[in-house]
């Protein structure tokens, strides 16, 4: 189905060094993961039937509203919603004008990488899938992190790559571990997203924007290092904190900042939303909430020039923003 969007910009007084363009910005929830992809035809064949996501909805937009939302001018853009288990990603494609691919030397350190993580209910059936349709690999094969890691011993994971280059990972959590959920007896393999996984410079400046500026709940902590996730994230000597937070409901948000090694590449300063490597959080506001100067006082900045307003019955929310966490990760930020 096309949805045709017919929409306003509402200006709302915006600063970029200090803004009260919503208030109180404590996010609801992660409604969707947002991926950038250059062929939606090839990416739907992906994602539906290599891995069992749904199609729920498409559209295909272009005009003035939607450049200012995204900063990229000239845009016309298709979108499609894809829901596996509870959990939603968004699939873009810019038919033009079009971003740049993925570095082809991309490392899992460097400062643009983002994934989503699959829970899985038998590590060994979903990889012998993944290899029987060919996939990419981004990790040599599955890892079982140690048992002398007492918050991540024991959870076995590999990571992926969509025809783009995107990463993606299969995860499955020992008994104990991980959301009650997905220890639910099912006979789907593919059950849903735990999380979307960023690496950050800074743990405590990251923390400063998810936690403290938008509200997101931290719900716990790692230090993982060691052979198996060195061959997890194929990079040499990986040394990682991982700080996992969870806003109400929907897919939580993991915080990756790499000890060692010290040599991930930062996100160019001139990424635009076309580009590859631009992947989005969106995230949901209560009515009334609206991002205020804590926002813009955590080191991040606005990609949208103004608050951009839509019929609700488009993509599901009636109005939004979006700006870039102190890595350069996108947010989109959105009111019911």
């Amino acid at each position: 189905m096309l949805f045709r969007y017919s929409m306003t910009i509402i200006v709302f007084v915006f600063y970029l060094n200090g803004s009260n363009v919503w208030a109180n910005p404590t996010v609801r929830g992660i409604d969707a993961i947002g991926i950038t992809v250059s062929d939606m035809s090839r990416s739907l064949a992906f994602y539906t039937r290599i891995l069992p996501f749904k199609q729920v909805a498409e559209a295909e937009v272009t005009g003035e509203p939607y450049e200012h939302l995204t900063g990229v001018f000239g845009l016309r853009m298709q979108v499609v919603r894809l829901q596996l288990g509870d959990e939603f990603i968004e699939l873009i494609h810019y038919l033009t004008p079009r971003g740049r691919p993925i570095p082809p030397d991309s490392r899992s350190n460097d400062h643009w990488f983002q994934h989503i993580a699959i829970i899985v209910s038998d590590m060994n059936q979903a990889y012998a899938h993944l290899r029987q349709h060919n996939v990419e690999h981004a990790s040599p094969a599955p890892q079982r992190l140690p048992d002398w890691n007492p918050n991540a011993g024991g959870i076995q994971a590999f990571y992926f790559r969509d025809p783009d280059g995107n990463n993606l990972e299969i995860l499955q959590f020992p008994e104990g571990k991980g959301d009650p959920k997905w220890h639910v007896k099912s006979e789907q393999l593919f059950l849903g997203i735990d999380h979307t996984a960023i690496v950050i410079a800074d743990t405590e400046t990251s923390l400063k924007f998810y936690r403290d500026a938008l509200g997101l709940k931290v719900t716990g902590s790692s230090d993982n290092y060691g052979i198996e996730q060195e061959r997890l994230n194929n990079v040499f000597g990986a040394r990682l904190h991982i700080t996992a937070l969870k806003a109400s409901h929907g897919p939580g948000i993991e915080l990756l900042d790499y000890q060692t090694p010290n040599s991930g590449r930062i996100m160019p300063p001139d990424t635009q939303a076309n580009d590859l490597w631009h992947w989005q959080v969106q995230a949901t506001l209560s009515d009334t909430a609206v991002i205020n100067d804590t926002i813009a006082n955590e080191k991040s900045y606005p990609v949208s020039n103004a608050v951009v307003d839509l019929p609700k019955d488009t993509l599901g929310y009636s109005s939004a923003f979006m700006i870039r966490d102190p890595d350069g990760h996108a947010i989109l930020l959105t009111k019911p």
